[in-house]
């Protein structure tokens, strides 16, 4: 049995194609595995701080020297690390907002990401310690980023992502980008399609 946590980023409610398709992959995936735990977060409806002077001040010292501020500032931080150490797989619905992502997961990940807690710095090496986890991002986006689209090499996103993870030491990262919701309903169709098929195919094999 293993742990999943899932986390939603649009300020959207119904209307949001990142939340209906990561709900949908939680769905087929508590299906399949029926004694999977889950841990929920809404980003989009409840977000987390911004990163502090306070914080940053605790960041860098022990627990003992906290004044009140720096002891509250943190407290967020030490509570979503531990619920994301405490996940054997997480999956994150995503946006796409102005080819990158959006500010309340930008704040997700400065509080994730922390000296100490997600990584150590020994020698000028940097070594993170999230080791074994599986990461999926369901993304949405209006547009096409591939070879040969005007956008092509515009995606933010998916590199900003990757490489926050990967910093914290996650290796298996998974991507279900739905690309050109806006480009006619010809082009949304065929995204859903492709997304949900990749859905179940990551059910079966993740």
């Amino acid at each position: 049995m293993s742990h999943i946590l899932h986390i939603d980023s649009s300020p959207r409610g119904d209307r949001s194609i990142s939340r209906a398709l990561s709900k949908e992959f939680i769905s087929s995936w508590k299906a399949t595995y029926p004694n999977e735990t889950l841990t929920y977060r809404d980003l989009g409806h409840y977000p987390v701080p911004f990163v502090s002077e306070d914080w940053i001040a605790a960041a860098y010292s022990s627990p003992e020297q906290y004044t009140l501020e720096q002891a509250t500032a943190i407290a967020i931080s030490d509570e979503l690390i531990d619920e994301f150490f405490a996940a054997d797989r997480c999956v994150f619905g995503v946006p796409m907002y102005n080819f990158s992502i959006p500010s309340n997961f930008k704040a997700y990940i400065d509080q994730v990401v922390r000296v100490g807690r997600t990584f150590t710095e020994e020698n000028g090496q940097v070594k993170g310690l999230a080791n074994g986890k599986k990461v999926l991002f369901i993304t949405s986006r209006g547009v096409e980023y591939g070879a040969g689209s005007p956008y092509e090499g515009w995606d933010c996103q998916e590199p900003a992502l990757r490489y926050a993870f990967q910093f914290m030491g996650v290796t298996d990262i998974q991507f279900i980008n739905v690309n050109g919701l806006d480009m006619g309903d010809e082009a949304r169709k065929r995204a859903l399609d492709e997304a949900q098929s990749k859905i179940q195919e990551l059910v079966n094999n993740w």
